[in-house]
C-alpha cells in the first residue's frame, strides 16, 4: 500500500496569527479530505503553535511547528486515531516511525513550506517533514542514500519534548486528559544511556589560530573585512550564541549595549536563550577589536549610553544582520581557514574546520577558559547556563583531554 504524501500544515508564526484559509486553500482541502476530526487538531496544534510563538524565541517556534506538524501527519496518515485515542503504545510507534521515515518523507535541504503565488500560498513541492543532514565532509556528487537517515539522539529528544508539550497545552486547556507521550518516553528502544566520551565541537589551538590569522589578515588586507574580524572575536571571545549577535523581531543588539560600571570593568547585555537577559563580561584583550570594528564604521572609539546603531551593521541596506547572513561570514572565514591549514599541516590536522559551525567558536572560547584556570561559576553566568550542571560539561570535555593526552603512549608491544 502506497504511503500517502505528507503536506505542510503550518506556516510561519506571523502568517499562523491570522491565517486565511482562502489564501491557503491547497492546505483546507486537505484538512477537508480526511477525518471530520482532522480540522479539530489542526485547530489545536494552530492554538498550541499560538501560545509557543508568543511565549518563545523564533527558534523555539520554528523547531515546535515542525515537530507538532510531523506528529499530526503521522496522526491523520499513517495511525489514523485520534490524539485522545492514543496509548503508550503508539507512541512508542510514532517513536519506530520518526527513526525511519519513508524516503518519500525526507529531503536533502531546508525548503519553505509553502510558496506564494497568483495570490495563493500553495504547497512547495520539495518540502518533507524530515531533513536528511549530510556532514559538510560528504562527497556532494554521490547520491544520497535516505534509507540510511536516522535521527540524533538530540532530535529524538526534541521529538519527545514538543510532543509531551503539546499533550500538556492541551491537557490545560481541557481538550485532552492524558499524556501517553510522558509515559512513553522512558521506554523508548532508540534512547541510548549515553556514558562515552562526548565529541568536543571545538577548535583546538592551532585550529583557532589559523582561523583567527586568516580573518585578522583578510582584514588588514581589505577594509570590508572588519565585519568579519569582529563577529568572529566576539563569538569566541564574549561566548555568544550566532542569535545573540544577531537582529530578530523583538530584539536588536545595539552598541549602548555594552556598557562600563563604576570600576571601569566592560560588559554586554546579551538577549538570550529562553527570552532571558544577562550580562557577560567584555575582556580587555577584546576592546581592541571593538574600537577598530567602531573605527571602520567612522564611530567613536567606545560605545555610550543611548547609541542604538547595531552592533553588527549591514554594509548594504540598514539595520543589524539575520542569524543566517551571520552565520555565512563565518562559514567564508572557516572554509578559507580550512584551505590554508590543509594546505600547511594537511588534512587530518585541518579536518575539523570542514566540519565546523559558528556554535564552535562559543565552545572554543568557553573551553579555553576552563584550560586557563578560571571559576566555572563565573564562566557560566557569562555563558548564560541555567545551571552549573550545564557548564561543567565543558569541564568534563577539558577533563577528558587531559585522560586522552595521558593515554597516548601506552604501548603496543
Amino acid at each position: 500500500m502506497a504511503i500517502p504524501k505528507p503536506v505542510a500544515l503550518y506556516p510561519t508564526y506571523t502568517e499562523l496569527k491570522d491565517v486565511n484559509f482562502d489564501e491557503y486553500k491547497e492546505l483546507k482541502q486537505f484538512l477537508d479530505s480526511g477525518e471530520s476530526w482532522w480540522l479539530s487538531h489542526w485547530n489545536w496544534g494552530q492554538s498550541f503553535l499560538n501560545y509557543i510563538g508568543r511565549n518563545k524565541s523564533e527558534h523555539t517556534y520554528t523547531r515546535f511547528r515542525n515537530e507538532t506538524e510531523r506528529f499530526l501527519l503521522w496522526v491523520f496518515l499513517i495511525k489514523k486515531v485520534r490524539m485522545d485515542q492514543l496509548r503508550k503504545a503508539d507512541i512508542l510507534e510514532y517513536a519506530d516511525f520518526c527513526w525511519q521515515p519513508p524516503v518519500t518523507w525526507i529531503c536533502l535541504a531546508n525548503h519553505e513550506k509553502f510558496v506564494f503565488r497568483n495570490g495563493q500560498y500553495i504547497q512547495n513541492a520539495k518540502w518533507a517533514p524530515y531533513k536528511f543532514k549530510q556532514p559538510k565532509s560528504a562527497d556532494k556528487s554521490k547520491a544520497v542514500d535516505k534509507k540510511k537517515y536516522r535521527p540524533s539522539q538530540q532530535t529524538l529528544t526534541s521529538t519527545f519534548t514538543a510532543v509531551i508539550a503539546l499533550y500538556k497545552y492541551l491537557m490545560n486547556e481541557e481538550y485532552l486528559y492524558g499524556n501517553p507521550a510522558q509515559i512513553a518516553k522512558n521506554d523508548c528502544r532508540h534512547f541510548i544511556k549515553d556514558v562515552q566520551v562526548k565529541e568536543i565541537r571545538r577548535l583546538t589551538e592551532n585550529q583557532w589560530q589559523y582561523v583567527f590569522d586568516v580573518v585578522h589578515d583578510l582584514a588588514n588586507e581589505d577594509p570590508l573585512y572588519e565585519r568579519s574580524l569582529f563577529v568572529i572575536c566576539a563569538l569566541k571571545t564574549l561566548f555568544l550564541r550566532i542569535s545573540e549577535l544577531s537582529e530578530r523581531k523583538d530584539w536588536t543588539p545595539i552598541m549602548s549595549h555594552f556598557w562600563q560600571d563604576s570600576d571601569e570593568s566592560w560588559w554586554l547585555k546579551v538577549f538570550g536563550k529562553g527570552r532571558k537577559l544577562r550580562d557577560t563580561t567584555v575582556p580587555d584583550s577584546f576592546i581592541t577589536y571593538l574600537k577598530r570594528y567602531r573605527a571602520y564604521r567612522g564611530l567613536c572609539p567606545l560605545p555610550s549610553s543611548g547609541e542604538n546603531e547595531p552592533i553588527v551593521e549591514k554594509i548594504r541596506g540598514q539595520g543589524g544582520m539575520t542569524s543566517r547572513q551571520l552565520t555565512r561570514i563565518v562559514q567564508a572565514v572557516f572554509d578559507k581557514a580550512y584551505e590554508q591549514m590543509k594546505a600547511a599541516q594537511g588534512e587530518d590536522n585541518a579536518r575539523k574546520l570542514k566540519e565546523a559551525s559558528s556554535h564552535w567558536l562559543r565552545h572554543t572560547g568557553a573551553s579555553m577558559e576552563i584550560e586557563r584556570g578560571r571559576a566555572l561559576k563565573d564562566l557560566s553566568e557569562d555563558l548564560g547556563h541555567s545551571s552549573m550542571a550545564t557548564t561543567d560539561t565543558v569541564y568534563v570535555q577539558t577533563e577528558n583531554r587531559v585522560r586522552a593526552e595521558s593515554g597516548k603512549d601506552r604501548k603496543v608491544d
